[in-house]
């Protein structure tokens, strides 16, 4: 085992923790600019909105897609970039495409880019926090939050920063200042709470070992368990699942033992239903890990580790909070296992799909 204060994982730890102070700046820099307010308005409202990524860049456009629909009520939704390459045919006939991408440069991005170009579909929007990066070439207008990068392989403060970034642009659209109010709290509300996140995130990993995590959220936060699921493969190369909160009773509760960690991101919208789950996974002999904003008493007996927020945001402004114990979890799972976060098996920080050259790679996007 490897101490979490060693050397391993130094990087990405310190970018992990990082990621109350960059969103400030981040957002800061895009209020200052008054980008999001000149993005937002002239967008189509001509069909739905269409958000396209690979890997930990998809699982926000999950996220992002709901907070759209949910402020804005237009349709939106999430797809890999993979899709619109191999199975053009499932897009929509009127849609408008807001590219994801941390580095910019990612194969299968530029690639669809290029396609939509050719159908006369540009892409309205990238976002990315890279600058002067082959997806600006693909799109109409780019936002770019160089703040939010990393020097690590895994996607952490930049997932949540350009995720923030994206809501932000939704609040602008539905004209929701209440909610853009909250989203520039949020950095300041979670400077607070993050290193108290870190230790009980360190508590539980050091106080057993598991053979199975699932992970498991609805509407928004089904995103977010779908993040997490990743955090925990990349850093940890540990087996991992994801599934709605209430998927996860017809049949995948098979599996549930002692050994198998769940983690629930609790919503308010479903919170009632969603902690009956819980307390039944509790009863079959599952360890509980619960992220939640208010704990009532049915979660607090039914919760082997609880993380209560508390935060005094609405539901649709947590979700990049509630990601950050699960990439802690990641972390110190994978420093336990004795492995380096900073030097993940089999991944680069730009996935090149094999050109003309003959060159290829793997990675996060």
């Amino acid at each position: 085992m490897t101490d979490s204060g060693d050397r391993a994982g130094t990087y990405t730890l310190e970018e992990i923790l990082s990621q109350p102070p960059t969103w400030k700046r981040c957002l800061a820099a895009l209020d200052e600019s008054g980008e999001l307010r000149r993005l937002a308005a002239p967008l189509s409202r001509d069909g739905e909105c269409l958000f396209v990524g690979c890997g930990s860049s998809f699982y926000l456009g999950l996220i992002a897609a709901a907070t759209w629909t949910l402020l804005t009520g237009e349709p939106a939704r999430a797809v890999p970039a993979s899709e619109i390459l191999l199975f053009p045919g499932l897009l929509s006939r009127r849609f408008r495409a807001i590219l994801v991408s941390r580095s910019g440069r990612t194969s299968e991005m530029i690639e669809a880019g290029d396609y939509l170009k050719r159908l006369d579909q540009t892409a309205s929007l990238a976002i990315t926090c890279g600058t002067r990066t082959p997806i600006e070439e693909v799109a109409s207008r780019t936002i770019r939050l160089p703040e939010g990068d990393e020097g690590s392989t895994v996607m952490t403060r930049s997932f949540t920063s350009m995720l923030l970034a994206l809501q932000m642009l939704a609040g602008e659209r539905a004209n929701a200042r209440d909610f853009l109010n909250q989203i520039r709290t949020l950095p300041g509300e979670m400077e607070s709470r993050i290193e108290g996140i870190d230790s009980l995130i360190r508590r539980l990993v050091d106080s057993r070992a598991f053979e199975d995590y699932v992970f498991l959220g609805q509407g928004p936060f089904y995103g977010v368990a779908q993040e997490a699921m990743l955090k925990i493969k990349e850093m940890s190369c540990s087996y991992a699942q994801c599934f709605h909160t209430l998927e996860f009773r017809h049949g995948p509760k098979a599996i549930v033992s002692a050994r198998t960690l769940i983690t629930f991101f609790l919503s308010e919208s479903g919170f009632e239903s969603e902690v009956s789950v819980l307390e039944e996974m509790k009863d079959l002999g599952a360890t509980t890990l619960v992220v939640a904003n208010q704990a009532s008493a049915a979660v607090r007996r039914s919760a082997d580790s609880l993380i209560e927020l508390s935060l005094p945001v609405a539901e649709l402004a947590r979700p990049a909070a509630f990601i950050v114990p699960a990439q802690l979890l990641g972390f110190h799972t994978g420093v336990r296992k004795g492995l380096d976060p900073d030097k993940p098996r089999y991944l680069s920080r730009v996935v090149m799909l094999e050109n003309t050259d003959g060159d290829s790679g793997r990675g996060a996007p």
